[in-house]
């Protein structure tokens, strides 16, 4: 033994860290453990009500004020609460209380403010008022800014300079505080929806309903650039407790009226998303001060409300984390919902306290693949269906109906599958000089290109057919939108059959705008345009190229100018975009909701509002008007029907598509149910993190048979080495 081990020790033949290598392997295979070998989370609580998911960018926005992009609803929705929400369960979606005790009132008022019936026509209403009773004891999460001495002063509002720049994160503050969200704290978020300096995008809507709000905006602006001169500083807190709207009136605590110009019903939509929750005023006076922003210790970056969850780790390059608010108040999980919501076990957690999960961590993704592997060896317990691996997870059976494959139903996992209230499109800027304007040139160019960009190809290609051509704003399921109806200036009706037209038409249309074989025909200059888009990763490149090919078809040079989403939203709302990809899920079930993106008043450039196009047509903008107040009726039909086909012809969008999801989940995850205008459903989900546990282990047992081999191999020539160095011993001996 004493040579084995002087053997060792020279180690002449194996190095010591092949010897490490397969010690430690060996320990690893043979000790069961409950976190998996190839976990990729060092901190990892197996048992914990834990959710993993991703993100592949940071959100810009954390701010309810600014915030109007779906990756940065998956986190605000879950820690901001407006007053009112949709039920998780029933269908069709309906609108519930959240905040408060009972749905609003409503009062319908002439021009002399008197009362008028609740059926009273749109067009004889001048004024309608909602009357919100909010619940008492609901208070805001832990936060430095709401900290508090002994006397009621706040520690963190008058910091000086030495003190910040010892600040890089929240967590170097020490204490925190917190209080009841009251009426005031609701008006108050209304103030700052309206002033410019938020960039609101929604302000341009809110300043033709909400009585007084564009008259607030002029008051606010005004007053901040008189206290810019004053103060001479670049960025002063301006105190927005002394500015009130003379439509919002807080009555008491707990009571707010709002008052709206004319009967609009879809508010009660608006109310159901963050732009209405409520912001303490101590976020404002906290945030502002000098230093802080620089060091992104601002509402974008550390969010502060009243529900289930709120952020407590923003690392962009890493991962972002949300945590149970310990000051969240009581709410339960539904007892009601569809006749087949009991069979589906979405009735099991009935009654209980939300939310249901501890924490939810979100890792830094930018790639597909790596995702994919990751979820189906059970470290992410959702996933979407990429192209990359639809094959791997769908299979269409003999009816066309979308299956799971068998290795998915060996891993027990669920597909849930929808028609997304969504429109992707591809829009061009209207204020550009080339593409954009209302001439004949510009509007047969667009038409040209909208002909060559082959969406059907498109969905086949990089949807695996998940989607339909969308031939107008409306997606399927929102009234309006006419699942026969088709565009006449990019398709045709060929046997019963709608075909997209053919190139040559869209080269005759590109000669007659005056780019005959793309080339200005006054200067014999080639005709380039750029596309302005978001890419995230190399996954993005086959896209690209895609698009790329469509507008050569035309001899268009086209300029891929892609950028992260931080500075695409900035790009667009500069207006410095030319050709860009876009899109929008519904906010709410109502035909407006797509349609604003088009009309005028709410163009990106004039009024940072949400039509990012820029599209300004005064018979669609008057058509508007008359149609988004209306209800359902034939006579609503027949103004939108005119709009999309002003649209069609003006083609301020080149087309896109209307998705449809493909979403998998892990058996362990429960209390999943597709709503397409739900954001907030986190508090919902409820997993089952033993079972969890068990399959990681089944699903990622490590191949030990090689470091056995590797350890047989290294004694036998061990003992080979041994006896020659004997061998050798014992002839300097003689």
């Amino acid at each position: 033994m004493q040579s084995i081990i002087n053997f060792l020790n020279v180690n002449v033949i194996i190095p010591r860290f092949l010897w490490s290598i397969w010690l430690v392997a060996l320990l690893n295979a043979c000790c069961q453990v409950d976190i998996p070998w190839n976990s990729p989370y060092v901190d990892e609580d197996v048992t914990g009500n834990v959710v993993y998911a991703s993100f592949s960018e940071r959100p810009k926005h954390l701010d309810p004020a600014r915030s109007y992009s779906s990756n940065e609803y998956v986190f605000i929705s879950q820690i901001y609460e407006p007053p009112l929400q949709y039920h998780f369960l029933r269908r069709p979606v309906e609108l519930v209380p959240q905040t408060l005790v009972a749905m609003p009132s409503l009062t319908l008022l002439d021009k002399e403010g008197k009362e008028l019936p609740v059926d009273t026509p749109a067009i004889g209403v001048a004024y309608s008022e909602y009357l919100l009773q909010l619940r008492p004891g609901i208070y805001y999460q832990p936060h430095p800014a709401l900290a508090q001495d002994s006397n009621g002063n706040y520690l963190y509002h008058n910091l000086t300079p030495n003190q910040t720049a010892n600040i890089h994160t929240l967590n170097d503050l020490a204490h925190t505080g917190t209080r009841e969200a009251t009426a005031f704290d609701y008006a108050y978020q209304i103030t700052r929806l309206s002033w410019s300096h938020n960039h609101c995008p929604i302000s341009g809507v809110l300043k033709e309903y909400i009585v007084g709000f564009g008259d607030t905006t002029k008051t606010l602006d005004s007053a901040y650039a008189q206290l810019q001169k004053t103060t001479k500083t670049t960025d002063p807190y301006l105190d927005l407790k002394q500015f009130n709207i003379q439509g919002v009136q807080v009555l008491d605590r707990y009571q707010l009226r709002i008052r709206l110009n004319g009967h609009y019903p879809q508010f009660l939509y608006w109310m159901a998303m963050p732009f209405f929750a409520p912001i303490p005023w101590e976020a404002d006076r906290f945030y502002t001060q000098p230093g802080l922003a620089q060091r992104n210790i601002s509402l974008d970056w550390y969010p502060i409300g009243t529900g289930p969850f709120m952020l407590t780790e923003n690392n962009p390059n890493l991962r972002m984390v949300l945590v149970r608010n310990p000051n969240f108040h009581t709410e339960f999980y539904p007892n009601d919902g569809e006749l087949t919501d009991q069979t589906a076990g979405l009735l099991d957690d009935a009654g209980k306290t939300l939310p249901l999960l501890d924490r939810v961590i979100y890792n830094l993704e930018r790639e597909d693949i790596p995702y994919w592997n990751k979820f189906l060896q059970g470290f992410y317990d959702s996933s979407g269906v990429s192209s990359d691996s639809f094959d791997q997870a769908i299979a269409f059976n003999a009816q066309g109906q979308a299956e799971l494959t068998p290795t998915m139903l060996e891993h027990n996992i669920q597909l849930e599958t929808a028609v997304e209230t969504s429109t992707f499109y591809w829009g061009f800027n209207m204020l550009d000089p080339v593409v954009g304007g209302n001439s004949e040139r510009a509007r047969l160019l667009r038409q040209a290109i909208a002909i060559v960009l082959d969406f059907e190809e498109y969905i086949t290609i990089f949807a695996n057919g998940r989607g339909m051509v969308a031939q107008g704003p409306i997606p399927p399921g929102i009234f309006g939108n006419i699942p026969t109806a088709y565009s006449p200036y990019t398709h045709e009706l060929i046997d019963g059959v709608i075909k997209r037209k053919s190139l040559e038409v869209a080269k005759q249309l590109l000669a007659t705008a005056g780019y005959p074989d793309g080339r200005d025909k006054n200067n014999g200059q080639p005709l380039i345009l750029n596309y302005d888009t978001v890419a995230t990763g190399p996954d993005d490149k086959a896209q690209l190229n895609w698009v790329t090919k469509q507008f050569a078809k035309l001899n268009i040079q086209l300029v891929i100018r892609a950028t992260d989403y931080g500075v695409f939203q900035d790009k667009m709302r500069n207006g410095t975009a030319q050709f860009y990809r876009w899109g929008w899920n519904a906010d709410y079930p109502d035909p407006e909701n797509f349609l604003f993106l088009l009309y005028g008043a709410n163009a990106k450039v004039a009024h940072d509002g949400e039509n990012a196009s820029n599209y300004d047509n005064p018979e669609f903008n008057q058509l508007f008007v008359s149609m988004k107040s209306m209800s359902n009726t034939p006579e609503r039909q027949q103004l939108i029907d005119r709009m999309v086909a002003i649209v069609q012809h003006d083609m301020p969008w080149a087309g896109g598509l209307h998705p449809k999801s493909f979403a998998l989940r892990h058996a362990w995850v429960h209390n999943i149910k597709t709503n397409p205008l739900a954001n907030n459903t986190l508090k919902y989900r409820r997993i089952d993190p033993k079972l969890r546990a068990e399959k990681r282990q089944e699903w990622n047992q490590p191949i030990t048979w090689p470091l056995w081999l590797i350890g047989i191999i290294s004694v036998l020539i061990a003992i080979t080495a041994l006896i020659n160095y004997q061998e050798s011993e014992q002839r300097t001996a003689r």
